[in-house]
């Protein structure tokens, strides 16, 4: 059984933070690189992951989890829905676009329309974002109920990037901000490099996903962020109306 938990929280560290290799594997989970490396190749056999490119051997996911994730949760029929709304809105910003969905306390990406623009952010699907440093994660958050808050801003909260927002308090007074002009801004919390602007589509009692306009933070200034928070509230909204929710 030990076996079985650990090449589940492997997987799941992967998902979260690929492409990554057996050593940052193994100090984040805090077990020795044997047993790391056995899971991994468990689960490369698997199907469930496999080598990134590059000389150093790191490992993503392979669309395995995507598939199986889809067919858990019904996310097929959200993403069919959501495809002409974020179409319209990669339009409207010439920017990418990403669809998430909570799972317990990260959001993942199930689907993702890409910018012509040659700079741009690389996500692969089935990539699990950490609700307190992502703009997508932060915008369910601020919808979540007392419960979910308790147990996600409990105590100080794993940074990141210098940017990231770990004091639970200051977290407190992000989530207020983001309820009162609708959508969430992620300015380098998770990666230094990557910038988006992201609303909740919201159903009869939580988040059901967030959309999110997603571009490099060197082009995430103040006028940006206030047109592709207006241009991704809308597009939330409308999702959620077309999903039958008010």
């Amino acid at each position: 059984m030990r076996n079985v938990l650990n090449t589940l929280r492997v997987l799941e560290e992967v998902a979260a933070r690929q492409p990554i290799g057996v050593g940052e594997l193994s100090r984040m989970l805090g077990m020795p690189k044997s047993t790391v490396q056995r899971a991994l190749l468990t689960l490369d056999e698997a199907g469930w992951i496999r080598p990134a490119e590059g000389e150093v051997k790191r490992w993503a996911l392979t669309t395995k989890a995507l598939a199986i994730g889809g067919r858990a949760s019904g996310d097929l029929g959200l993403r069919d829905a959501a495809r002409p709304i974020m179409e319209d809105l990669r339009r409207r910003t010439e920017e990418t676009i990403h669809l998430t969905v909570p799972e317990e306390d990260k959001v993942v990406l199930i689907e993702r329309l890409e910018t012509s623009k040659p700079l741009r952010i690389s996500m692969s699907l089935g990539h699990a974002l950490p609700l307190h440093a992502s703009a997508n994660g932060k915008a369910v958050l601020a919808h979540s109920g007392a419960d979910v808050l308790q147990r996600v801003i409990a105590d100080e909260l794993p940074r990141y990037t210098e940017n990231t927002i770990t004091d639970p308090d200051q977290m407190h007074a992000e989530l207020e901000r983001i309820r009162e002009r609708g959508f969430a801004v992620n300015r380098g919390e998770w990666r230094t490099d990557v910038g988006s602007v992201a609303a909740a589509v919201v159903g009869p009692e939580k988040p059901i996903a967030s959309l999110s306009v997603n571009i490099p933070v060197s082009r995430l200034t103040p006028e940006s962020e206030a047109l592709f928070g207006q241009a991704v509230s809308e597009a939330a909204r409308t999702l959620a109306a077309r999903l039958g929710y008010a």
